[in-house]
């Protein structure tokens, strides 16, 4: 398997247990409360990784660029955390996080329109058996084409598909930043954490904190391991594929999300998410041989 393949199939498992992780420890929490306190901890609990690290903070030559085009790209990643966020508390994560995933849907035509990028027919089929399998795992047990007709009266499905837009941009803007920039992980990650935490702070001050957030600092400990260390892995994905390829992969992370769902909730519908599995299995391979 292609070395950037298997960058993005971990970082989709990664970001899959995170999103269980999420909603199972921190449905309490206002969105912007808890993206300030988990995105204030990421540069804390990636230090090590910059640490080892020998590149440059910045690039030289370019430093303006590049520190604005971070920032440009994680005021986007802002506004599909937050919609997707408030799609979750005001949905179900089962129907809402994988409708937020079809990032790929947006993703390819952007990239072919905006960078040319080319694939072959197997890798575009690929990237549409990828993202169907996205689809299944949305099936509630109902008319197959029942999700899509409740998304145009759905506020919530309509906050997913905003939240998916915002992301299609911001992977097509890390292929930019990867490849065209020469951006390291090391730079980016550290300046879109501290970027999402101070776009938080006036947000987060309109709620009421929880009283016991103190003690779930080790919680949030935790989910800034998943965002930093899982944000590394797919970043060195987009530094060796294009984003239409490593969208598709890494937003089968719903799966894995609807997966565990299924099986420590006991979630209906076990069977779909399992097909949804094969299909997502089955478009990686297509992928990985065109």
């Amino acid at each position: 398997m292609n070395v950037g393949i298997a960058y993005a199939v971990l970082s989709a498992l990664v970001f899959g247990v995170y999103l269980f992780v999420m909603k199972r420890w921190f449905t309490e929490y206002p969105s912007p409360v808890f993206l300030l306190l988990t995105y204030s901890l990421v540069p804390i609990v990636y230090l090590p990784i910059v640490f080892v690290s020998n590149e440059p903070f910045l690039p030289a030559g370019n430093r303006v660029n590049v520190l604005s085009s971070v920032l440009a790209v994680t005021a986007v990643t802002a506004v599909g955390l937050l919609t997707l966020f408030r799609a979750i508390r005001v949905g179900e994560v089962s129907y809402v996080s994988p409708i937020s995933k079809i990032v790929p849907v947006f993703v390819l035509p952007l990239e072919v329109g905006l960078l040319g990028q080319h694939l072959s027919a197997l890798q575009v089929g690929g990237v549409v058996v990828a993202t169907a399998a996205v689809y299944v795992a949305n099936w509630q047990g109902t008319a197959l084409l029942a999700p899509l007709k409740r998304a145009r009266k759905s506020r919530p499905a309509q906050l997913a598909l905003l939240s998916a837009a915002a992301f299609a941009l911001v992977d097509v803007s890390k292929r930019v930043l990867m490849q065209e920039l020469a951006v390291e992980p090391t730079t980016y990650i550290p300046v879109m954490a501290v970027g999402i935490a101070v776009l938080m702070t006036p947000l987060a001050f309109r709620y009421q904190v929880p009283p016991g957030w103190r003690g779930d600092l080790p919680k949030f400990v935790v989910a800034a391991m998943f965002v930093a260390y899982a944000n590394h892995i797919v970043l060195l994905s987009f530094q060796l594929l294009p984003a239409s390829i490593v969208s598709p992969i890494v937003n089968g992370q719903a799966i894995v999300a609807v997966i565990l769902g299924a099986i420590v909730l006991d979630e209906a519908q076990f069977r779909a998410r399992l097909a949804a599995a094969g299909l997502a299995i089955v478009g990686i391979a297509m992928i990985s041989v065109g």
